[in-house]
């Protein structure tokens, strides 16, 4: 065969190629939210001569095409498979780490001085109101489980943030880095294999710690009730690195025999007995099965709690999953996602007096970037 007709041949194939994938754009329905990526995919931009002059017209065509190329989630996942195999350690920022983890890379932050502005002012403001202030600043797996992240692997030291965080404050910490460490060869894991938050596991250690600092006796991890809900969870790591051959997490859920809990949504109204919504078992983002996702202001009442206590807890979703643990002590939790309730912490606790303690918990990964900490005041 000549080397003619092999040309030939070639871009018969190719112009075949490209018009079957043509139609095939053009025929298959369009999504606006990819699951396995967990964002939203764009939307056909608008035509204007404005859009046209300043160029953003093609740029947002080109990522229009981009997000709905035909099987666009097995090439990306054929991509990532490649990379993985010929060596590449690292993908998004996330490092492809030993036993099978995925692990978010850790940047240095860059509003530390801003945040330790922001606690101490509200630390501050409180003082006076006789409110007992608490601080708990989470690492991440890529300080716990250092040894599983790549040989080249360069990470800033996390907690040595925290602890700039705590001292400049001045709100009293409880440290949980020593106690994840020191528990992290146990046979259950403290963090999702393919997701950036701790598990159940991992928020009771903290949740000893805590009651340790409270003068508490932490409840045996066996007095618990414990449910396998999942076995397939693949969180948001699993969705930045596209490599869908990674196995599921389980997820496991606690509760207490005795607790007998009232759960309200003020933002819905919605009442219920339950800390967990397992309707989020059949989507992607099954860790929003615990508290219900996202909601301003989350009541809690417990009215067989070892207490009469009463806590606001200022929290990112790290506490989804510590705040079972910690609904056994107390007679209420009010729980704030300062992202979402715009009034601010101290007019809450004015309008609550009863509440007279206030655990902050965030994790570091987020910490420097989250909305909620502005919204503490």
């Amino acid at each position: 065969m000549t080397s003619e007709k092999i040309r030939s041949i070639t871009s018969v194939f190719l112009a075949i190629g490209v018009l079957a994938f043509s139609v095939m754009f053009l025929a298959f329905p369009k999504k606006e939210f990819s699951e396995n990526e967990n964002r939203y995919l764009k939307a056909l931009p608008e035509l204007t001569w404005e859009h046209i002059v300043d160029g953003s017209y093609m740029e947002d065509l080109n990522g229009y095409l981009c997000d709905h190329f035909p099987f666009r989630d097995f090439f990306m996942g054929c991509k990532s498979r490649v990379e993985i195999l010929s060596g590449r350690q690292e993908i998004n920022q996330v490092f492809i780490a030993e036993d099978g983890y995925l692990i978010d890379a850790y940047q240095v932050p860059e509003h530390t001085e801003d945040t330790i502005t922001i606690l101490k002012n509200f630390a501050d403001s409180m003082e006076s109101a006789g409110v007992e202030m608490r601080l708990m600043l989470v690492p991440t797996s890529v300080y716990v489980y250092q040894e599983k992240l790549p040989d080249y692997a360069m990470t800033p030291d996390q907690m040595e943030t925290a602890r700039a965080i705590y001292e400049g404050s001045g709100i009293p910490m409880i440290d949980v880095s020593e106690a994840l460490i020191a528990h992290k060869e146990d046979e259950l894991p403290l963090y999702y294999h393919t997701d950036h938050h701790w598990t159940t596991y991992g928020a009771y250690i903290a949740y000893q710690e805590y009651c340790n600092e409270m003068g508490w006796e932490p409840v045996p991890l066996d007095a618990w009730d414990a449910e396998t809900v999942t076995e397939s969870f693949c969180g948001t790591t699993y969705s930045r690195v596209n490599d869908y051959s990674y196995p599921g997490d389980a997820i496991t859920i606690y509760s207490h025999p005795q607790d007998q809990l009232t759960v309200t949504y003020e933002d819905t109204g919605e009442v219920t007995d339950t800390l967990y919504n397992l309707a989020y078992l059949e989507q992607k983002d099954m860790y929003s099965l615990f508290l219900n996702n996202l909601h301003p202001v989350i009541t809690i009442s417990n009215e067989n709690a070892l207490t009469d206590r009463e806590l606001v807890l200022i929290k990112d979703s790290y506490a989804n999953s510590f705040v079972p643990f910690l609904a056994h002590h107390y007679s209420r939790i009010y729980v704030l996602d300062t992202r979402y309730y715009k009034l601010g912490p101290s007019t809450f606790l004015k309008e609550h007096p009863s509440a007279t303690e206030v655990l902050i918990l965030y994790n570091m990964f987020t910490l420097d970037t989250d909305a909620g900490i502005r919204g503490i005041f």
